[in-house]
């Protein structure tokens, strides 16, 4: 037991899945993602591109309406991007999937194509939530990023650490 004292905590690093502006999801216009009742996590608004994974891991979820991908990482930790808010109600149009469920993802890798004219167009908001599903169930500790500006798969917008 005193060996894990000593032991280094793990760190999982997410990244930015597109390239934006990184804001607190306080500051996101549903409450479902500003009052964190879906878990922890930060919000982009998208400037240009796709999604992309922010981490390694296993699609666990893929909505009916394309607006939303779920990722589990090798340590069980849950990973949702939600693609816009009120974008349910496109019913798949505007994004077209790349990934299917049960497939593993890299860190980069292109998950699915966005036409965020018609996002822009048709839905409430282009901004677009990442959140760790199930982050009230773990012992893990969740930091997010001061950067400003999210470059896809460069920029870590959050971390998760623990033993």
């Amino acid at each position: 037991m005193l060996f894990n004292f000593f032991k280094k905590p793990k760190l999982l690093q997410i990244y930015s899945p597109i390239n934006g502006q990184i804001i607190p999801l306080e500051e996101v216009p549903d409450p479902v993602f500003s009052e964190r009742l879906m878990g922890e996590g930060v919000a982009i608004i998208p400037t240009e591109g796709n999604v992309y994974a922010p981490v390694e891991g296993t699609i666990i979820l893929i909505a009916s309406t394309k607006h939303a991908i779920g990722i589990q990482t090798e340590d069980g930790t849950e990973v949702l991007i939600h693609v816009g808010i009120e974008t349910v109600s496109l019913d798949g149009k505007g994004f077209k999937m790349a990934v299917n469920m049960g497939d593993r993802v890299s860190v980069g890798q292109l998950l699915m194509e966005v036409d965020w004219t018609y996002i822009g167009t048709y839905a409430k908001s282009s901004i677009t939530p990442i959140v760790i599903t199930n982050s009230q169930d773990n012992a893990k500790q969740y930091t997010t990023t001061k950067e400003k500006i999210g470059i896809k798969g460069k920029t870590v917008i959050m971390a998760a650490s623990f033993q």
